[in-house]
């Protein structure tokens, strides 16, 4: 080979190297990605937080249907007055029982059943319980005995009814409020169950105007419904609870009246007959 031909093929072999190294750099790098592929990647986590943001208890109450917040209102309002009522009713059954120990002790100690009489009929005195019962029985006795001609029975009998008559109005007041306790536990559920298929029924019915249906798109719908299941169970629990306790509770007095009207009676029954002798 020439000296010539030799110096022309080395130039021809140092141009070929820079284009080899482009080419090799061109292979290595990543292929670029498509637009909308790169905006769709740059739109996912800020989708993420507001989806994260959206699940919250009162956006979710906020953002619900009519029907199904109205179902929220019912039941929020049911259970401020079941919890109203639980606290009156538990202040108003301790009462019951403090006075009923007290009454009795007072009763069994010895004292005088007229002066006992006197103490509870005084005009400035409010008497309920065991009292109000023994001041009915031993008023119409007192009225009957008063009468000429009347018989022990009769005086009795009139002194009974009179104490029956007084426990029933003291049991109707014990037992006043049980019924709606009782509703609102037994409703409650139902009522949040019907709040929550309302929204999931509209929840699928704004699926016909989405072409692709993903969990974004169903689950703000389905959790704002089921809130309402959770309130009507929130509303449920606590009156059940409380009905079920002060049922049994009212239950325990009123075998406590009966017991001490059929004792009353019987001490009435003696004087009549010590009277008579």
């Amino acid at each position: 080979m020439s000296k010539h031909g030799w110096l022309r093929g080395a130039v021809s072999l140092a141009a070929l190297v820079p284009a080899s190294l482009a080419l090799a750099q061109d292979a290595a790098a990543p292929e670029a990605l498509p637009a909308e592929v790169a905006a769709a990647a740059d739109t996912i986590p800020a989708a993420a937080t507001v989806i994260g943001q959206d699940l919250n208890l009162w956006v979710l109450i906020l953002h619900a249907s009519i029907p199904v917040q109205l179902v929220m209102a019912l039941l929020v309002l049911g259970s401020i007055a079941s919890w109203m009522i639980i606290f009156r009713k538990k202040a108003q059954l301790d009462g019951a029982r403090r006075s009923a120990d007290q009454f009795e002790e007072k009763f069994w100690s010895g004292v005088d059943l007229s002066a006992m009489f006197r103490e509870a009929t005084k005009p400035e005195r409010s008497i309920g319980g065991l009292e109000a019962i023994f001041e009915a029985g031993f008023r119409e006795f007192a009225r009957l005995r008063q009468k000429r001609g009347v018989d022990t029975r009769t005086q009795l009998e009139g002194a009974q009814r009179a104490m029956r008559a007084q426990l029933s109005r003291e049991m109707d007041d014990l037992e006043h409020n049980l019924e709606f306790l009782a509703n609102v536990g037994s409703i409650s559920p139902y009522v949040g169950l019907f709040g929550t298929v309302w929204g999931i029924m509209i929840s699928f019915q704004g699926l016909a105007n989405v072409k692709e249906a993903t969990i974004a798109t169903v689950a703000p719908g389905i959790s704002e419904a089921l809130v309402a299941t959770a309130m009507g169970l929130f509303a449920a629990i606590p009156a059940v609870w409380a009905y079920n306790r002060y049922a049994t509770k009212v239950e325990r007095m009123n075998s406590r009246y009966e017991a001490f009207a059929e004792e009353f009676s019987s001490i009435l029954q003696r004087q009549s007959h010590a009277e008579e002798h």
